[in-house]
């Protein structure tokens, strides 16, 4: 089988395409047959070694993937060989074949398009546990969604609005607002290119809360943080959420600690991967929850690009320049 192996830290352009033998799966696991990955900005941190996940090298990125099952272990009854998943595998992805631990395999809808289905799990998952569990949104509420055009971004959007919030998206340009805003925003804001003075931040705080009311928003999901998340955090409603998601901007902001003293606000950490770890139970309902309201028509991922897996590297690439809208996908042999 062919794989894009990372066998030193560095840049997408380190990356190298291989053949290696195919996997065989071991108790417990399942070899399934990829016929797409979606990419995601952990993808760019781990070949660098800047990712909480260090795999020993040579590995493969891919956070997530779709596919039919090829072989199970002797034992494994959760699913079978045909069957069409997708699963989390933190690396790995960006290969013909990977094996899993099969109970973290998910059977997808027959009607789920493969490239829909790797673009499902991480993004939704995240936002889904973000607002649902974390930032506990109510219906009527206003969220702002920071770098809203993007994969998990344009998920809060959509589930947000399932949710019954008024969604505000928050993009670096109007292109991005519009396509928040066709995936159920109810406005939108673009906020400038960093990085951004005092002067403008004071700015862009007052454009977050005249776009979300005199209150402000009451749930912040912010994906971006570097120079965006303290304007964000001094718009901020009393008694709000502040969840924090990544940190897409580069850099780690950091938060006076006056403003959550003033605001009577929560800042919320999310870690989507742990949590699943942690509580599979919950984790479970959670994708069963998104699978429904997939088959009901009210989360419809936006597929932006496709890149076959001999240029998955470019996928990354593209990925971390902040231009993608949506969700990548690399998909293997014949379309998706």
């Amino acid at each position: 089988m062919k794989a894009l192996l990372s066998k030193s830290p560095g840049g997408p352009e380190t990356l190298e395409f291989e053949d290696l033998p195919s996997p065989v799966a071991s108790a417990g696991q399942a070899v399934v047959s990829v016929k797409a990955c979606g990419v995601n900005f952990p993808d760019v941190l781990i070949i660098e070694d800047k990712y909480q996940t260090k795999p020993p090298r040579p590995f493969a990125p891919g956070s997530e993937i779709s596919g039919v099952v090829k072989q199970v272990a002797d034992g494994v009854t959760a699913v079978k060989v045909g069957d069409r998943v997708l699963a989390a595998t933190t690396f790995g992805g960006m290969a013909e074949e990977v094996a899993v631990n099969a109970s973290a395999l998910v059977k997808i809808p027959d009607a789920m398009p493969f490239d829909v289905a790797s673009a499902f799990l991480l993004t939704y998952g995240t936002s889904h546990h973000a607002l649902n569990e974390r930032g506990k949104l109510r219906a009527g509420e206003t969220l702002l969604v920071l770098g809203a055009a993007g994969g998990v971004g344009l998920a809060a959007v959509e589930i947000g609005k399932a949710m019954g919030a008024r969604v505000i998206a928050a993009c670096s340009s109007q292109e991005k607002v519009d396509l928040a805003k066709a995936h159920g925003a109810d406005d939108g804001v673009v906020y400038p290119r960093g990085p951004i003075d005092r002067a403008g931040q004071k700015a862009l705080s007052e454009l977050f809360k005249s776009a979300c009311g005199a209150d402000g928003p009451d749930v912040i999901y912010d994906a971006v943080g570097g120079d965006y998340a303290e304007p964000a955090l001094r718009s901020i409603n009393w008694e709000g959420r502040y969840l924090v998601i990544g940190f897409a901007a580069g850099d780690i902001p950091r938060i006076p600690l006056n403003l959550p003293l003033l605001k009577g606000c929560d800042i919320v950490g999310v870690f989507w991967g742990d949590w699943m770890r942690r509580d599979p139970k919950a984790f479970s309902a959670s994708v069963q929850n998104l699978l429904g309201m997939y088959e009901r028509g009210a989360l419809k991922p936006h597929v932006s690009e496709r890149f076959p897996l001999a240029k998955a590297a470019d996928a990354i690439t593209h990925l971390a320049s902040r231009k993608a809208m949506g969700k990548v996908v690399v998909t293997m042999g014949e379309p998706a």
